[in-house]
């Protein structure tokens, strides 16, 4: 595939790194040469510099014949003008944007189509990151939670604890334990070694486990592995943009929300918007705000500003004073495995979030989702199933059937309204969404070939 993307920053550059070793032909756009130098003696692919809206730059990054541009710079305006000439002067099949601007997003409806701004996809990190956000608070003890095939399969991932009934046991006693739950354990991380699970695989603490299940026995799942933590009413916020509006918005109905905000004005602002949530004017790393607002009893601190030192820092204060959980927003991504896991119980990276809502759109045949899993090493594939079974490699046949390449497992199927874990007896029917799970993201490609139909499907 023919793939342009604009912007070099975090995001256009990690994508790059993902998609130029699956055979992909990358042309990288941004008005940095040295970004672009770095990237291009790091990767095999191309770099052109200047801006990004360009008409004769869009034209020398191969416009005219692209499958797919991606604008991911720092300025949403400059990405919908992008698409805008991509669309009208080359007709790019597929544009993807990233608008950060809520006033945009609001009128999205009328600004993204044809007539207007010609966009297929927009990508919002703000909007992505919130949902993370709240689907954690959701489930007290997970560090990651994706849904999947219409909400009703989700991908798990939690620590193993003594307490747990099924650590210090094989992951097949799971069944005795939850006989009426089917459930599949698709990866275990020990002392940064992975782990393939077999049914002989003991669960030990400390291991991170990926599972995946029906949605509505994510709880159940957990407890065999921790004991269940009581759900999280007492929240503490750290930032006045737009995702910690989005959380406190969403969670005030049901949560004790308090914001601290470090500007005045702002402060005012979040106030009048946010009718259940108590907000202050302050300084996060302030110990006798913090103290004030009884910190001990905070059962999480979510520090979401803009500035990643800040949010670490706050966190750390907050943890020290008594917080019981904290979760950090995080920019940069070497930052994240240096923090996660220590004091610090979850950092948040939009990049990541942003980078599998773009995979999905960037994948061969029908993905409907991608989620990227530990920061990026694993991948899950929700691919919906088409085609009869004389154009396809997969329809009609059963799961120990397939020629899956390694790392590679059919976690669950969702076939209408039914969702099946993935059994070795189980057969592939058209229309099904399965979810694939890739321990090594090197097999994607093999994926994607096996489960598209062949070329004698119309």
């Amino acid at each position: 595939m023919k793939i342009i993307i604009l912007g070099a920053g975090q995001v256009g550059s990690t994508l790059a790194a993902n998609l130029v070793s699956e055979d992909n032909d990358i042309t990288l756009v941004d008005d940095e040469s040295l970004r672009l130098e770095h990237l291009r003696d790091k990767h095999d692919l191309r770099v052109m510099q200047g801006l990004a809206s360009s008409p004769k730059m869009l034209r020398d990054a191969g416009a005219p014949d692209a499958d797919l541009l991606i604008a991911v710079t720092s300025s949403d305006e400059i990405n919908m003008v992008a698409c805008q000439i991509a669309y009208t002067l080359f007709n790019t099949p597929t544009k993807i944007a990233r608008i950060r601007n809520s006033e945009y997003l609001k009128e999205k409806e009328k600004l993204f189509s044809d007539e207007a701004f010609p966009i297929d996809h927009i990508i919002s990190p703000e909007n992505l990151v919130t949902q993370d956000i709240v689907r954690l608070i959701s489930y007290p003890g997970a560090l990651q939670v994706a849904h999947l095939a219409k909400d009703k399969i989700s991908l798990v991932v939690v620590k193993a604890y003594y307490g747990g009934p099924l650590v210090g046991y094989s992951i097949s006693t799971l069944k005795e334990h939850l006989p009426h739950i089917d459930c599949r354990i698709v990866s275990i991380l020990r002392q940064d070694k992975v782990i393939r699970p077999q049914g002989s695989t003991i669960i030990e603490a400390g291991d991170e486990i990926t599972f995946i299940c029906a949605t509505v026995h994510i709880k159940a799942v957990m407890s065999e592995l921790q004991r269940l933590e009581k759900p999280y009413k007492r929240i503490m916020i750290v930032g006045g943009g737009n995702i910690a509006t989005g959380v406190a918005k969403l969670l005030e109905e049901h949560c004790t929300v308090k914001l601290i905000e470090r500007n005045a004005e702002r402060a005012s602002v979040l106030a009048e918007k946010l009718s259940k949530t108590l907000v202050f004017n302050g300084d996060a790393s302030d110990q006798s705000l913090l103290f004030e607002e009884h910190i001990e009893n905070i059962d999480v601190f979510l520090s979401l500003s803009s500035d990643d030192e800040a949010n670490i820092m706050s966190a750390l204060l907050a943890k020290r004073l008594g917080a019981k959980k904290a979760m950090v927003l995080i920019q940069r991504i070497a930052y994240i495995n240096l923090i996660q896991g220590g004091t610090i119980d979850i950092a948040i990276s939009p990049q990541q979030a942003t980078i599998s809502a773009l995979l999905g759109h960037v994948r061969k045949g029908d993905v409907a989702n991608v989620v990227s899993l530990r920061h990026g090493l694993a991948e899950a594939l929700e691919i919906i199933i088409h085609g009869e079974e004389s154009s396809s490699h997969v329809i009609g046949r059963m799961v120990n059937e397939l020629k899956m390449p390694t790392g590679a497992v059919i976690g669950a199927i969702l076939r209408g309204n039914d969702v099946l874990i993935g059994d070795s007896r189980t057969v592939i029917q058209a229309g099904d969404h399965v979810v694939v799970y890739l321990s090594e993201k090197k097999y994607i490609s093999d994926v994607e070939k096996l489960f598209q139909p062949t070329a004698f499907f119309i």
